[in-house]
């Protein structure tokens, strides 16, 4: 299934496509906090959704979406991001995944781009809730610093 094979592109080519989305989001002045992340910690960010990209989108995944995001969006604000920062690296990380899978050229006929926008469905999804949860986590850690 076309599906499969996209997201098996992601998992096996997860760094290189981390390296493309660091070069991007360390220059953006959407993240200007990114200039204080070291390469091997902004790296991992992106590798941790790439390689895993097909555990995450399945449903049992749900709890783990959810406890991840919270801690990244916590970590992020103990980093000293701006709130639109965060929301930004996730947006960025998305962008990355779908750039690299059309930069391969395999969805060429009209059944594999319907294919491909079935999985897209799934990874927006994935990014929408990733987001919220980032998001409450950012919240959290920033409710415990005003107390």
């Amino acid at each position: 299934m076309l599906e499969e094979q996209l997201v098996a592109i992601i998992e096996s080519r997860a760094d290189e496509v981390a390296r493309t989305w660091y070069r991007e989001v360390k220059e953006s002045h959407y993240t200007p906090g990114f200039k204080n992340i070291s390469e091997e910690e902004g790296l991992e960010m992106a590798t941790n959704v790439y390689r895993k990209l097909g555990y995450w989108l399945t449903p049992s995944s749900d709890k783990d979406v959810k406890y991840t995001y919270e801690m990244f969006g916590e970590s992020l604000y103990n980093k000293g991001f701006r709130m639109e920062e965060v929301v930004m690296v996730l947006v960025f990380i998305k962008r990355y995944l779908w750039l690299h899978l059309l930069e391969q050229g395999i969805m060429s006929t009209n059944l594999e781009v319907y294919r491909a926008l079935e999985l897209n469905n799934k990874v927006v999804l994935y990014f929408d809730r990733a987001i919220c949860f980032a998001l409450e986590g950012y919240n959290n850690a920033r409710e415990r610093d005003r107390r």
